[in-house]
């Protein structure tokens, strides 16, 4: 509504901003080719490099990896989407802008080439995770079958499994080009945030080595704290919100669409005596190998990273000192500061997850039950920039409040809720029939059944969701950043609500990290990293034992 809303606050020119190349309010210029183009390079590079890696390293996994080790492995390569994203841009800070600067010579090594970099390693997990499930769900008599007429490992793969997991497996593609049109906070510390950068396809590998902007960059930067919330700024800021939205929830519909996750047919191969055959297979499965030892090698290597470049924060006193001046000291308010944040987000998401979740799946009906699926499924795909500007028109705009908690509080939660919703109406879905007609035997009544039979039966998902969910907020750094959270000047806990700012791990690093020249700076922000990672890691780790132990009390 935010976005309607304002986009009817100032005149809005389309076509010149769709055709135009010079953003300048100052001229009263929209042009938004630069960031469409940025975009469009920037999340097509990622998934250059993310789907060769990803859909090689879940044939692998899946298909070439004994029962034993396929769960860890797996989880290794997951570990991957639990980094936070202002790690990644971090990571980005001091390994790979670096890396371009040194290979092409570019000032600084801030390109369009080292945001694709980031966003291609932040896509992978997404491809492998939905292209694994993919996979689980082909029959094994299909198989079994493949196997049976002599068709080699790669044989069966290519002519019996990928046509039937085809499906899921564009999905996870689909999916994952989603998550790199919303990254907002990594790329926009390694993009260099350049207007006007467009060039032609005949100049396309050297634009890459050039400083862009991306539409999530652009609404990232400072220029919605100054376009006020009407006007043709803002209408215009607000427009740039819209296509990015359209994009996105277009890319997550065509995901969850039925036409694209339906199974293929397998392909009729019969083996051929040849010499060459087995040479080939044994080829193929070494360069698949080979290829899922790729995301492990990252996860490995992000963790040494950060473990090496953050050891000082495992020392307590920074955790429980205060941090003094730019760069000095702890950071036990920017720990308490998010703490606030993702415990008030928990118990928020909690109410509405299980609210939205029980709707889905026991009270709405089929039809309605599928829309609310992809509507949440939508807004789990939201890019949080364009929550963080909701917030800002909501609590700044129409209630009047200055940065508060609070609405960084409800924005968070709202990031956790899809999470929380979807895990709940998996596991009432799944409750057997039984228990339910043997409570409605007894006489209860509806209400009566969800209070004893289902929402103890759902107790566990609602747990795990949770932790999830909250796991992903505590990384979040879009959200907060026109409504909650400030650098310095507010005290450890607010005293009140619409005029409470706090500070927070994820801001502390974001404002360090742009400040990377200096030694002292950078060594301070890869402390609060460090935090924010031990912090996610925990949540993360709650989740199993919790979910197991109230399994345990269910059964």
């Amino acid at each position: 509504m935010f976005i309607v809303l304002g986009m009817t606050s100032g005149p809005v020119d389309w076509w010149a901003m769709l055709t135009g190349e010079i953003w300048s309010p100052q001229r009263g210029h929209f042009g938004a080719v630069a960031m469409l183009w940025g975009t469009a390079v920037v999340s097509v590079l990622a998934l250059l490099i993310a789907l060769p890696i990803g859909w090689s390293a879940s044939l692998a996994l899946h298909e070439l990896t004994p029962t034993r080790w396929r769960r860890r492995l797996r989880s290794g390569i997951e570990v991957l989407a639990a980094v936070p994203s202002i790690v990644y841009g971090l990571l980005g800070v001091a390994l790979i802008r670096p890396l371009v600067s040194g290979l092409f010579d570019v000032p600084g090594g801030d390109s369009l080439l080292a945001a694709g970099l980031l966003l291609g390693v932040m896509v992978i997990p997404t491809v492998v995770s939905v292209s694994v499930d993919a996979l689980a769900d082909v029959p094994n008599d299909v198989r079994e079958s493949a196997a049976a007429l002599g068709l080699t490992r790669i044989e069966v793969i290519r002519s019996a499994v990928v046509p039937l997991a085809r499906g899921g497996m564009l999905a996870g593609a689909v999916l994952g080009f989603a998550r790199a049109l919303g990254e907002t906070i990594a790329i926009f510390l390694v993009i260099g945030r350049a207007d006007g950068q467009v060039v032609g396809l005949g100049n396309f590998f050297e634009s890459l080595i050039r400083p862009g902007q991306t539409i999530t960059t652009k609404l990232g930067g400072p220029e919605p704290m100054l376009a006020g919330t009407a006007g043709d700024h803002w209408a215009s800021l607000c427009a740039l919100g819209a296509i990015l939205l359209c994009i996105v929830a277009a890319v997550t519909l065509l995901a969850q669409s039925r036409r694209l996750n339906r199974p293929g047919n397998s392909r009729r191969t019969s083996p051929r005596a040849s010499s060459f055959r087995f040479t080939w297979d044994r080829a193929a499965v070494t360069v698949l190998r080979t290829l899922m030892a790729v995301p492990i090698l990252l996860a490995v290597g992000i963790a040494v990273a950060i473990v090496s470049r953050g050891l000082h924060a495992l020392n307590p006193a920074f955790w429980f000192t205060p941090s003094v001046g730019a760069s000095g000291g702890g950071v036990r308010n920017q720990i308490l500061g998010t703490l606030l944040l993702v415990g008030t987000a928990g118990v928020i998401a909690a109410f509405l997850g299980l609210a939205l979740g029980l709707l889905m799946a026991e009270f709405a009906s089929p039809r309605a039950e599928r829309w609310l699926r992809t509507m949440t499924v939508t807004l789990g795909g939201v890019p949080t920039i364009l929550l963080g500007l909701a917030g800002y028109w909501f609590f700044s705009s129409t209630l009047g409040w200055s940065k508060s908690w609070l609405a960084g509080a409800v924005l968070l939660a709202i990031v956790a809720t899809p999470v929380v919703a979807l895990a709940v109406a998996t596991q009432v879905a799944a409750l057997p029939a039984g228990r339910r007609e043997t409570a409605q035997a007894l006489g209860l009544r509806q209400s009566q059944v969800v209070r004893a039979v289902v929402i103890p039966h759902a107790r566990p998902a609602l747990i795990t969701g949770l932790l999830l969910g909250l796991a992903r907020a505590a990384g979040e750094t879009a959200p907060l950043l026109f409504t909650a959270t400030v650098f310095a000047g507010a005290s450890a806990l607010p005293t009140g609500v619409a005029d409470a700012p706090v500070v927070s791990l994820p801001t502390h690093v974001f404002t360090l990290a742009q400040d990377a020249a200096d030694p002292a700076a950078l060594q301070a922000a890869w402390g609060g990293a460090t935090v924010l990672v031990v912090i996610v890691v925990v949540l993360l780790a709650a989740a199993i034992p919790a979910r197991r132990r109230l399994e345990g009390e269910r059964s």
